[in-house]
C-alpha cells in the first residue's frame, strides 16, 4: 500500500513539474503582433499610472516623481522625494487613489533609511496646481514603514494594489534578502499586506488573531515585484525566486507560500531547496520560470485594442528583457507568448485608449516609454 501511494504521489508531482516547466518558445521580432512606438525616455524610471486626462505620473529611481504629457512631449516635476537609491531602492510604486477624481490623492512607496536599516515605506500625497501654470504633489504623508528596518539594499518590493470596491489597500513587502523573515510571524517582511486607506491594519485580516502582525494578509514571499487584481475579483502576483522558481502566484488569505523552505529554484550556491510539492504545508505558485525571466511589474490586460487577450497577465522581465504574457482562466494560469524586447522591462501597464506601455529599466536599457498598438 505504501509503495502503492509513492507510485501515485510521484506520477502527480512530475505532471505537476511537467506543466508548470512548460516553456513557449519567444517569438521572433517579425511574428510580434504589436508596432512598437517610442514615446518618451527617463532617467531609470521605476513605475507609471495614468491619469484620467492621459497625462502620466512616472518615477524614477532618485526620487523624482514626474507628470508627462500624454505624447510624452512635455514633462514637469511633481515631487522629489528623499529615497535610498543604493542597489534596488528607488521611487518605486505610483498608484492613484480609488477617489482619486475628487481627492486628489496619489499612493506611492519608496525605499528609506531610518533606525535599524533601511526598509520600504507607503506614503500618499495631493496632485494640486501649483500656482505657476503647473501641478505638484503635495500634501505628502507616510502611511506605513515595513518593520523591521534591517541592513542591506535589495528585495525592497513596494508594489500597491487597491481592493476592487475600493475599500482596502494591499501593500508588498519583501523580505530583505534575510530569508527566515517571510516566516517570520511578527514581522511584515516577506509578506502582502492589507491596509485601510490610512496605511493602518485592515479590520478582519485572517492571521491577526494567531499573533501575526495584524497586517499580514499572506506570507513566505520573497521579492514580490507584481500586485494585480482580475475582472473577477483575484488577486494575482509575481515575484522573483532565487536561481530559477520565478513564481506566479493567487494569492489567497492567510497562506503560506513556502519561502524559503520550498521553491522551485535553488540558493545561488547551488544549495537545494526543497521544491513545492503536494501536502507540504505550502500554497504552490501556479506558474514557475526555470531558468528565471526576473520578473518585473504586472498588469492585467482590460482593453479592446488588443481583444484576443482581454483578461490575460503580462509581465516585464528584467533578466529575461521580455514582455511576458499568462493566460489566466479563473483560478488557474498558463504560459502563452513571450516577446523579446532587448531591454530590461521594469513595469508594464494599460494606456486608457488600451495600448500597452512598458517602461525599460534604464542604465544600458535606456529607459524608455514604449507604447504597443497592433500592427495593420
Amino acid at each position: 500500500m505504501l509503495r502503492t501511494s509513492l507510485f501515485a504521489a510521484t506520477l502527480l508531482l512530475s505532471a505537476a513539474a511537467a506543466c508548470s516547466a512548460q516553456e513557449t518558445a519567444p517569438a521572433s521580432d517579425d511574428t510580434k503582433p504589436f508596432v512598437e512606438t517610442v514615446v518618451a525616455d527617463f532617467d531609470s524610471p521605476w513605475a507609471m499610472t495614468f491619469l484620467p486626462d492621459k497625462r502620466m505620473l512616472v518615477t524614477e529611481k532618485d526620487g523624482r516623481m514626474l507628470l508627462v504629457s500624454a505624447d510624452g512631449r512635455q514633462r514637469q516635476t511633481v515631487a522629489t522625494i528623499t529615497v535610498d537609491s543604493a542597489g534596488q531602492g528607488a521611487l518605486m510604486d505610483v498608484v492613484l487613489a480609488p477617489d482619486f477624481a475628487t481627492s486628489k490623492r496619489v499612493y506611492f512607496s519608496y525605499s528609506a533609511a531610518g533606525e535599524g536599516g533601511k526598509g520600504v515605506v507607503l506614503a500618499r500625497g495631493r496632485l494640486r496646481p501649483d500656482g505657476g501654470g503647473g501641478e505638484r504633489l503635495g500634501e505628502i504623508e507616510a502611511l506605513f514603514r515595513a518593520r523591521p528596518f534591517v541592513d542591506g539594499n535589495g528585495h525592497y518590493s513596494g508594489r500597491i494594489a487597491f481592493s476592487p470596491d475600493g475599500r482596502y489597500l494591499f501593500f508588498t513587502n519583501g523580505e530583505r534578502q534575510k530569508f527566515d523573515p517571510a516566516q517570520d510571524p511578527k514581522v511584515t517582511l516577506g509578506k502582502v499586506l492589507r491596509l485601510t486607506l490610512a496605511g493602518k491594519p485592515a479590520p478582519g485580516n485572517p492571521l491577526a488573531a494567531k499573533g501575526f502582525a495584524p497586517e499580514v494578509w499572506s506570507y513566505g514571499h520573497r521579492n514580490l515585484l507584481g500586485l494585480a487584481f482580475d475582472k473577477a475579483g483575484n488577486l494575482w502576483e509575481q515575484e522573483m525566486g532565487p536561481k530559477g522558481g520565478d513564481e506566479v502566484n493567487l494569492i489567497l488569505p492567510g497562506r503560506n507560500y513556502g519561502w524559503p523552505k520550498a521553491s522551485n529554484g535553488s540558493h545561488y550556491d547551488g544549495r537545494d531547496i526543497p521544491d513545492h510539492k503536494a501536502g507540504d504545508g505550502f500554497e504552490a505558485p501556479k506558474l514557475w520560470w526555470n531558468p528565471s525571466i526576473s520578473p518585473g511589474g504586472l498588469m492585467i490586460y482590460s482593453g479592446d485594442l488588443f481583444p484576443k487577450w482581454k483578461g490575460d497577465a503580462f509581465i516585464g522581465g528584467l533578466s529575461s528583457q521580455a514582455l511576458l504574457r499568462v493566460d489566466l482562466n479563473g483560478t488557474s494560469a498558463t504560459k502563452g507568448d513571450q516577446f523579446p524586447m532587448n531591454a530590461r522591462i521594469r513595469e508594464v501597464e494599460q494606456g486608457p485608449e488600451g495600448a500597452i506601455y512598458l517602461l525599460e529599466d534604464g542604465g544600458q536599457s535606456q529607459g524608455r516609454l514604449i507604447r504597443l498598438t497592433p500592427k495593420g
